[in-house]
């Protein structure tokens, strides 16, 4: 039954994107992920530059070769492995995070070269799982099934209603948690949350963009938005667009003859493209604002 949904959805997409390369199921089933992934890694975006966070995703990122010698290892399916190892690599960096002296960089960079390193290091004794890892580097969003979109989805539900209660909440925490706490805002709680849904948001993404530029889809969108808002509410809805934007222009770029290269280069490089534009406005703006005033 979810199967029959996903793929009634993917193939809703081809009247969206009435495009020639549209016509193929992989297409359909890659754009209607994107489609997902993009308010995903938005809305997360905005609150990992806010907390200055985006080294934290690499490393959940990076985590993807720990999923994938785990399941090597317990014959878990990797559907099922490398999220579990996100979350736990996420909750266990927000643990030392909180509990030990040591600066968040510190923490994370330990936990990023074990986890890269163990992953790297049973993975290379297999080769039929050596041979896929680059599926797992550079991403390849066209093979994706409708049971990892399935998944997706029901991220997307969960992440949505947690950023209904949380989304203000995450942004003071990020800019001050003293005076999180001095609202009474349950800072620990709202923090290991937040750890577990961007460990599966990066997990998941990692599909689209590969271990490489995961973190871009996140970040890159947030920042150039940040260059373009003039509030909190405007930086929201300005990386909404940009995420959907680069997520469907690269996909849809990214099928042409002429271009041929894979989804997930070229999403990131149109994002960006949108960053590097951004920072021009953001340059000329103080002009524009000197030119106004005389």
């Amino acid at each position: 039954m979810i199967t029959d949904l996903i793929n009634t959805l993917a193939e809703f997409t081809a009247y969206l994107f009435p495009f020639e390369c549209m016509d193929a199921m992989f297409m359909q089933h890659a754009m209607l992920a994107l489609l997902f992934i993009a308010p995903l890694t938005a809305i997360s975006g905005i609150q990992v530059v806010n907390a200055r966070m985006s080294f934290f995703s690499d490393a959940i990122g990076h985590s993807a070769f720990a999923g994938v010698a785990l399941g090597l290892l317990s014959g878990i399916s990797l559907n099922l492995s490398m999220p579990l190892t996100a979350v736990l690599v996420g909750l266990l960096i927000m643990f030392l995070h909180r509990s030990s002296r040591l600066s968040s960089d510190t923490v994370i960079g330990v936990i990023f070269s074990a986890v890269a390193a163990a992953g790297l290091a049973i993975i290379s004794r297999d080769r039929a799982a050596a041979g896929n890892i680059q599926m797992f580097l550079f991403g390849d969003i066209l093979t994706i099934t409708p049971e990892q979109i399935g998944g997706m989805g029901l991220l997307l539900i969960l992440f949505i209603i947690f950023q209904l209660f949380a989304f203000n909440k995450l942004l003071l925490i990020g800019v001050n948690p003293m005076l999180a706490s001095v609202h009474r805002v349950k800072v620990r709680l709202y923090q290991y949350l937040f750890a577990l849904l961007l460990a599966l948001v990066v997990i998941s993404s990692v599909r689209a963009a590969g271990v490489i530029l995961v973190t871009a889809l996140l970040v890159v969108p947030a920042a150039a938005a940040r260059n373009f808002a003039v509030s909190a509410g405007s930086q929201f809805f300005l990386t909404l667009g940009i995420g959907y934007f680069s997520c469907i222009s690269g996909l849809l770029l990214s099928a042409q003859e002429s271009i041929n290269i894979p989804a997930g280069s070229a999403i990131v490089l149109v994002a960006v493209l949108i960053f590097f534009l951004s920072l021009g406005f953001q340059l000329l703006l103080p002009k524009r604002k000197s030119d106004s005033a005389l």
